[in-house]
């Protein structure tokens, strides 16, 4: 299937979802709790049934938060992988750092994907065939090379519980924020130079980003400087690191890194 059908329909997707939400005000939207202690709202559930609708086709896999994994995915070489929403519990306070994420990966790379950030009026798409788009104009990853001053961003909660406190004293410039997705989306974009997380992501979190991260030209990888192989039987991944090519051994080195790369 041509890459630019794929985006088609990512883009119509989250146009979609964009539409859905509009029915919810972040902020006044009412939570339960899933067995996990993660929150779920009805505007997660309804995104969720929009995007199943408009993405999944014949012999495609599906894995979403909000979905149950029969494992089925597993025996399908192409698998949409989704968030209907990253960063719920910022959605919930009402802070403007979280987005809808689509990723769809074949053969366990992530090949293209798209981030819509109703906050900041923010729609990333793109795919290892066709580049990156930021609101329809074409965009890549920052051309920086230096890691003095490069902007980072960097897990709200994760500073919040000090596993960032080393990074304040080297020459990076660190900014928190919501949703490991939009991260991704705005490192794939140029509008910031890298991100990483310290825990544990689940692959709905990243694929989307990843994807963009690959398409705009940067690096992505995993904690362990291995390349990122997603559709697992276990979703929960160890960490996510992306960053413009420029910076991308810098990172490595930043974080004792031991890689090939």
């Amino acid at each position: 299937m041509p890459r630019a059908s794929d985006l088609a329909r990512i883009t119509d997707a989250l146009a979609a979802a964009g539409e859905v939400l509009k029915r919810f005000t972040p902020g006044e939207v009412e939570a339960e709790l899933k067995d996990g202690g993660d929150p779920l709202t009805a505007a997660d559930k309804a995104v969720n049934n929009t995007l199943a609708r408009a993405l999944r086709g014949k012999d495609e896999g599906w894995l979403s938060e909000e979905s149950t994994d029969t494992g089925d995915r597993l025996n399908r070489r192409r698998v949409w992988v989704v968030d209907p929403i990253d960063g719920t519990r910022e959605f919930i306070e009402g802070i403007p750092e979280w987005g809808v994420s689509v990723g769809l990966v074949e053969d366990g790379v992530p090949v293209a994907g798209g981030v819509l950030s109703p906050p900041i009026g923010c729609l990333i798409t793109g795919s290892d065939e066709t580049g990156v788009e930021c609101n329809g104009t074409e965009a890549r990853a920052s051309d920086t090379a230096d890691l003095r001053g490069a902007l980072v961003l960097a897990s709200r909660s994760e500073i919040r519980r000090g596993e960032w406190d080393g990074f304040f004293a080297t020459p990076i410039a660190v900014r928190s924020m919501g949703s490991v997705a939009c991260k991704l989306a705005l490192v794939a974009a140029g509008l910031a130079d890298a991100t990483w997380t310290l825990a544990p992501k689940n692959e709905w979190d990243v694929a989307g980003g990843a994807a963009l991260v690959r398409a705009g030209g940067g690096c992505v990888f995993g904690v362990d400087g291995r390349d990122v192989v997603l559709n697992q039987a276990d979703p929960l991944m160890d960490g996510l690191v992306a960053t413009a090519p420029g910076l991308c051994q810098q990172v490595i080195e930043l974080l004792g890194i031991r890689s090939s790369r």
